[in-house]
């Protein structure tokens, strides 16, 4: 290295190639080899006396110290050449030849936005990279992060780049291995190419990032456009029946930064189109709509939204299962059955009878709605059988006795329930019957129950025996505004309590003709799905609904698969009464139908779908970005020059600093054509005294 007072002028990549000035010695040698040569002159005959040219001794030393000088700038130059000199810049460190430079590319699915250069900001962030990599040395190495952890060269880099961008990993300046690269000893430095979403870090796990090297975030900046994605879909009713018209809530919403403007909108099930429409959304706005689709039959149905939106096309199709209710389990228990009718000549429910002397708990264990009526005293295994199907989801229906002796443990029952408070009408003497209130048409209960309503109808006549405290939807209420069926919450389901017994004395209700209606919404609201129509990427883990084999093994048991394509997951589980508990793995990352099996036997079919805060494009601004690394983090710098190539190889020279090998090679060059110049023209040749003989 070169030094003049404290400023470093110059520096050597490879100085250990300095041992090669070793060879200057081989044309000194042959210089001194050829001072020691004697010199023969060779005379004709006296009598054909020729013009000697003589050469003066001064200008032969002369041309031979010129020789010998171009032969030792050659080997000097030579050697320089292998040790790479260049020019550093200032306060730029030496840089250790093993120095390896780490390059992080967002390949996530918002870098398909148009950028200010390319038609995509994944293809400017490559072109960058490739350009920023050009100025470093030959032999300079790589590491893509989240790609491969095998360093790499100069020449393999771009078509590493070019697969990750094809079918590698997703990553994003987030993601965990960018944050470890972040936080790490570098012996070079980190280069970051993203579009810095604001929803892929919060700004406190930046401000957290604690920087140990070199590290510098290059900003793309996209062109402003919408991106149109569906945030989810549902169904109001979760029981749902093949051959019969459903409605299907869509939700969309605009990501971008522009409105989306008459996108049009698809739904399939299967490879059929069962819809089609259009939609504006203004920029981070929602809209929903509402089609009308069908299940064909009784098989799980594998659905899609598609929408025609550019240039995000990553989350224009939207994954979705749709799969017709199995059978309702429904379970009555009482001195005689009063229900049957109503339950038993449908094919949507299987109807069982118990006296309550008589209970088959392994039933109520299956069962998903029970409907308690009029039991003269509640047992309590019964009071905890029924409290274990609220609590895992199924619907208890309370109907209660006239008996006084019994509501102690009525009391009981409902204080296990979570729905405690009640009053009884004093004594067993029936009160003054009561005229129901006309059911609200526009209560959910009663959706596609109720049709137009006449101004008069006749309703139900009740006497009611108890009245509720706690607070809960009353489903049916009397005309003075107390309440006849109240809804309550119970752990994972619901609880239903009616304030009078069936018995004709108390009510007439059983021959109403809501009473078949009101009993089938019971049921079919009992039924939950613990499968969703569509999961999240990015969701951590989720419970299925799965059946459990009686003398199955806990390996066997818990022995499922995912499947998409020709790959096979296998997910962190558990089972646990009933329950699958699945983690999505770490490298399910492609949206679309997945298989769960056991034991290479399909259970159900699964839709994933990319995580939404992917398409949400709003990203940080240059001058956003640098208030987020505020100043607690001096090695890390922000570019303002997004990926233009020669803005891109200027900062790279600046940082590796100006290399002079080329220029060495040329002075090489130059010394080898001086010498062939001085040996071919450099003999100055005289006239000497001419020798006359007579």
């Amino acid at each position: 290295m070169i030094l003049e007072g404290d400023c470093l002028l110059m520096q050597l990549l490879y100085p250990g190639f300095l041992w090669g000035l070793l060879a200057v010695g081989i044309p000194i040698a042959i210089h001194l080899l050829q001072l020691r040569r004697p010199h023969r002159v060779l005379f004709t005959n006296t009598g054909f006396i020729r013009e000697v040219e003589l050469t003066t001794m001064r200008r032969r030393r002369l041309q031979e110290l010129l020789v010998l000088l171009t032969r030792i700038l050659g080997v000097l130059f030579l050697v320089l050449v292998f040790c790479q000199p260049f020019i550093p810049t200032t306060g730029q460190t030496s840089r250790a030849a093993s120095g390896v430079v780490e390059m992080a590319l967002d390949n996530s699915g918002s870098m398909q936005a148009a950028g200010s250069i390319q038609p995509q900001l994944l293809q400017e962030a490559i072109i960058g990279a490739t350009t920023l990599s050009k100025s470093y040395g030959p032999t300079t190495h790589f590491l893509v992060v989240g790609q491969s952890s095998t360093n790499i060269s100069q020449s393999a880099l771009p078509e590493m780049l070019s697969e990750q961008a094809k079918a590698g990993r997703r990553l994003g300046w987030g993601s965990t291995s960018v944050r470890d690269a972040w936080q790490k000893e570098l012996q070079g430095s980190l280069y970051v190419f993203s579009d810095f979403q604001k929803n892929e870090i919060s700004s406190q796990a930046v401000q957290q990032l604690t920087s140990r090297g070199n590290v510098v975030l290059i900003p793309l900046a996209a062109k402003p456009a919408g991106n149109l994605y569906v945030d989810s879909v549902w169904l109001n009713d979760a029981f749902v029946r093949a051959r019969v018209t459903i409605a299907l809530h869509i939700r969309l919403r605009n990501g971008g930064r522009e409105k989306v403007a008459d996108a049009p909108v698809k739904v399939l099930l299967g490879k059929q189109q069962v819809a089609a429409f259009r939609v504006s959304v203004a920029a981070g706005q929602v809209t929903e709509t509402t089609v009308q689709i069908q299940l064909p039959d009784n098989n799980l149905a594998a659905g899609q939204v598609v929408i025609e939106d550019a240039p995000v096309t990553f989350d224009n199709t939207y994954y979705f299962t749709l799969k017709p209710s199995p059978t309702v389990h429904v379970v009555e228990i009482g001195e005689e059955p009063a229900t049957k009718a109503a339950y038993a000549n449908e094919p949507l429910f299987d109807y069982k009878f118990s006296q309550p002397q008589r209970v088959d708990y392994g039933v109520l264990r299956q069962a998903n709605l029970v409907l308690v009526r009029e039991v003269a005293r509640m047992e309590p295994g019964l009071r905890d059988a029924l409290v274990a199907v609220a609590r895992r989801g199924g619907s208890v229906v309370v109907v209660p006795t006239s008996n006084p002796v019994g509501r102690a443990s009525y009391h009981e029952l409902f204080r296990a329930l979570g729905i405690g408070g009640e009053q009884w009408v004093a004594g067993s003497e029936i009160s003054v019957k009561q005229e129901l209130a006309l059911p609200n048409a526009r209560d959910p209960f009663f959706k596609d129950v109720l049709g137009a309503q006449p101004q008069r109808v006749a309703m139900p006549q009740v006497a009611p025996i108890v009245q509720m405290r706690q607070a809960g939807r009353d489903i049916l209420r009397l005309r003075d505004g107390g309440g006849y069926l109240t809804e309550f919450a119970s752990g994972s389901g619901r609880a239903y309590v009616f304030a009078a017994p069936f018995a004709k004395e108390y009510a007439d209700f059983t021959a109403h003709s809501l009473f078949v209606p009101v009993l089938y919404r019971l049921a079919m609201l009992s039924y939950h799905d613990d499968q969703q129509p569509a999961y999240r990427l990015d969701a951590s883990a989720f419970t299925l609904a799965v059946p459990v084999q009686t003398g199955q093994s806990a390996p066997d048991a818990a022995n499922y698969r995912l499947e998409h394509d020709s790959l096979t997951y296998i997910p962190a589980q558990r089972v646990l009464g009933g329950q699958l508990h699945l983690e999505i793995p770490v490298g399910l990352d492609k949206p679309g139908f997945y298989t769960l099996t056991q034991r290479g036997k399909p259970v159900t079919t699964l839709a994933f779908n990319m995580p939404k805060r992917e398409s949400e494009l709003a990203a940080y601004s240059v001058a956003e970005l640098r208030q987020l690394i505020g100043p607690n983090q001096p090695n890390v710098r922000v570019l303002d020059i997004g990926a233009q190539p020669e803005a891109l190889a200027r900062y790279g020279s600046q940082q590796t600093g100006r290399p002079l090998w080329r220029y060495c090679l040329l002075l090489v060059l130059a010394s080898l054509l001086a010498e062939a110049l001085l040996l071919r023209f450099g003999r100055q040749r005289g006239v000497g005294p001419r020798a006359v003989v007579g």
